[in-house]
């Protein structure tokens, strides 16, 4: 999942950068509004965190514009004047949730979370395939109940796979969801991760195939796509 955190507080937008990408998230950061517009007209975008108070245009102007080109994805809105005016025009505008400075960082996260699952086309709060189950909540991956203990990037590109489950998963999607503008990026990276992911799932019967030329599938238990 891809985040783009739009903060101009560097020392907030870092400490916020670490602790998402902790959770397997991959997060690019805007410190003013231009810049935050730019990014998310890309549309490569799971979620947008956008500080109100951005400079140069504010985050509700960012808002604005991005609902204006009919994007859907979902947005957070953080804001240092909890103002009952900003809320109102925040959601008229598009806003799908909220957040006042100061906050508590899990409370952020829960946020963060809900809006993902909001905003998949499997909004449960775990990924079933077989008795594989991953939960998007707590971040963790069981077979018939049995933690199995996964890095954080294994878990994102395992994420990817199971909620596209039936449908080949490309390099270049899997690259641009799960890294940030920062992140350097090997020719295998993918690769690796997915070879670390089938030594510790194959032997459970779960099998993740390799579609030539294309990417990666897991296919739909009980028949193929």
């Amino acid at each position: 999942m891809r985040i783009l955190l739009a903060e101009d507080d560097l020392i907030l937008a870092d400490a916020l950068c670490r602790a998402l990408v902790q959770s397997a998230y991959a997060v690019d950061i805007a410190d003013n509004g231009e810049q935050a517009d730019r990014s998310l007209a890309l549309g490569i975008y799971d979620l947008a965190i956008l500080d109100i108070g951005l400079p140069g245009i504010d985050g509700l102007e960012v808002l604005r514009r991005l609902r204006a080109r009919k994007s859907a994805v979902p947005v957070l809105m953080l804001t240092a004047f909890d103002t009952l005016a900003d809320r109102v025009r925040g959601l008229d505008l598009g806003a799908d949730d909220y957040l006042s400075k100061p906050f508590d960082l899990p409370e952020l996260e829960a946020r963060v979370r809900a809006l993902l699952r909001r905003g998949s086309p499997h909004p449960a709060p775990s990924l079933q395939h077989g008795g594989l189950r991953l939960d998007t909540v707590d971040r963790r991956v069981y077979h018939d109940n049995q933690p199995i203990e996964l890095s954080a990037r294994e878990f994102a590109v395992l994420e990817l796979l199971m909620m596209r489950e039936g449908r080949v998963v490309s390099k270049e999607h899997m690259v641009n969801h799960l890294y940030g503008w920062g992140d350097e990026v090997g020719p295998n990276a993918i690769e690796v991760y997915v070879h670390r992911i089938r030594k510790k799932l194959e032997p459970l019967g779960c099998e993740i195939r390799t579609v030539r030329g294309m990417g990666y599938l897991m296919e739909r238990k009980g028949g193929k796509p």
